[in-house]
């Protein structure tokens, strides 16, 4: 079990404690987002650096409230927010990452109007899994440069 630490900002602790949000981090956010069905990971970041992830994290519990029963939610310790951010390919505190079933889904970066949110957590609700973005390193092979022309 992961421990909170007074690194987490108070409405981050909040999530799990009032709102049943599991503390996930590189080791085990594979296995939470596999346990079935939607769910929802958030980056919340470092509270002084980036305040917008604590306004998230208050938004959060409105969100389920407008999806009832649709998504199961996980916060991430700060000293595992890189980490977790690096494999799903986010840049940008704080970010909601999206999962069904196991898969990545899709991200929500940064904080929105309300009306951006309830109609991006439609949107990534009814949409297909996906692979992550990459880190934009561009792939080369031994045979060909990395240029697509």
């Amino acid at each position: 079990m992961i421990e909170t630490t007074e690194a987490h900002a108070p409405l981050v602790q909040r999530l799990a404690r009032e709102f049943g949000a599991t503390w996930v981090d590189e080791t085990s956010v594979a296995d939470w987002s596999a346990g079935g069905g939607d769910r929802v990971v958030l980056l919340a970041g470092d509270p002084v650096r980036f305040p917008e992830g604590v306004d998230v994290a208050a938004v959060l519990p409105e969100l389920m409230k407008s999806f009832p029963n649709r998504f199961r939610i996980a916060v991430v310790p700060r000293d595992s927010e890189d980490a977790v951010a690096k494999r799903y390919g986010s840049q940008r505190w704080p970010t909601l990452l999206f999962f069904r079933d196991g898969q990545y889904v899709t991200a929500i970066a940064g904080m929105q109007d309300w009306d951006v949110y309830l109609s991006g957590v439609a949107a990534a609700l009814a949409m297909p899994p996906s692979r992550p973005p990459t880190i934009g390193i561009p792939v080369v092979s031994q045979t060909g440069g990395s240029s697509c022309h």
